[in-house]
């Protein structure tokens, strides 16, 4: 009776629960690197605090702020239950679901990241203008510039937290998709070894996604400073959008039959950034690795377009009355 009972119950005990197994090993390695981050993130904050202390405690009083407000609790729970609750979902795409599981998880963790920075921004400058705030602030050794600069560093640093939140839950679903679809259609269980190597490829992608957030703070700040709220939206959404968009009119077809059309798409590219160099999807469609090289240099382009954005928001700022 012994015999047939332990018969009966190996072929289970041999089959992880829910996939458990090579993917723990998978998700404490990636918990272990994105504690280093972590921890390094933390570090830079502190660092920022006692380098420029003016600056840092604006900074400080501004992501504190933000991570007190609704907002944040509700954009990182509603993005924690996405991110769980995409690799459940059956997509029919012959084998390559977790492709979908990537691209919706990439476009979560953005678009959250993103609306918080929007809506951080617009509240902890154009609210603190209309509510004479700025004023106090600025009437003690203050300059502008300072004020503004601490209020782009402390919306970054709330924005970061939130991000490093949602990614770190992204890359561990992402392993375990892996390892369900297995399950799911039979075929051998990646290990662990292999589930982390799939993950470092999904690593770029979020470089990417943070880079374009990154963008959009500063055009937030630098609207916020003679914007309120509802405008600032409209004009970060209508950038986002012809961000994507306008890239791929420019190497359409349509340049050519409507030259009307090509130079207008033109101009948009020389004025506004051009977001879709931090799309990855497509990358992911055709099973492409992205370059860190690339992602350097979407870096760099970031920060370069981040700095003229904040010296526009400077100049604004400046000739603001805001008595």
């Amino acid at each position: 009776m012994q015999s047939l009972l332990t018969s009966s119950l190996s072929p289970i005990s041999d089959v992880p629960l829910f996939g458990f197994g090579g993917w723990m090993e998978a998700a404490s390695k990636i918990d272990v690197y994105a504690l280093g981050v972590i921890i390094a993130f933390a570090a830079i904050v502190f660092l920022l605090r006692l380098a420029i202390p003016k600056i840092g405690a604006i900074a400080w009083v501004t992501a504190k702020e933000t991570l007190q407000q609704p907002l944040f609790l509700i954009l990182m729970l509603v993005g924690l239950f996405g991110l769980f609750i995409f690799p459940f979902l059956p997509y029919h795409t012959m084998g390559e679901d977790v492709k979908i599981v990537i691209s919706q998880g990439l476009t979560v963790v953005k678009l959250a990241c993103v609306f918080l920075a929007i809506w951080t921004a617009s509240t902890s400058i154009a609210d603190e203008i209309e509510g004479k705030t700025a004023l106090t602030i600025l009437a003690k050794p203050v300059g502008r510039h300072s004020f503004v600069f601490g209020k782009y560093l402390g919306v970054m640093i709330a924005v970061t937290a939130l991000f490093l939140i949602l990614g770190v839950f992204f890359l561990n679903t992402v392993a375990y998709k892996l390892v369900y679809d297995a399950h799911e259609s039979a075929k051998d269980v990646p290990t662990a070894l292999e589930c982390f190597a799939y993950v470092k490829g999904v690593v770029p992608g979020l470089c990417l996604a943070f880079f374009e957030t990154v963008i959009l703070t500063a055009i937030s700040i630098a609207i916020s400073t003679r914007l309120m709220l509802l405008p600032n939206l409209t004009i970060c959404l209508t950038i986002y959008v012809l961000g994507h968009i306008v890239p791929m009119v420019v190497v359409s077809n349509a340049v050519e039959t409507a030259p009307i059309i090509g130079f207008f798409a033109n101009l948009v590219c020389a004025f506004l950034p051009i977001l879709d160099h931090f799309n990855m999807e497509t990358a992911i469609a055709m099973n492409r690795a992205v370059s860190w090289n690339y992602v350097g240099l979407a870096g760099v382009y970031s920060l370069l377009f981040a700095c003229v954005a904040m010296a526009l928001s400077i100049i604004l700022f400046t000739d603001r009355d805001l008595a």
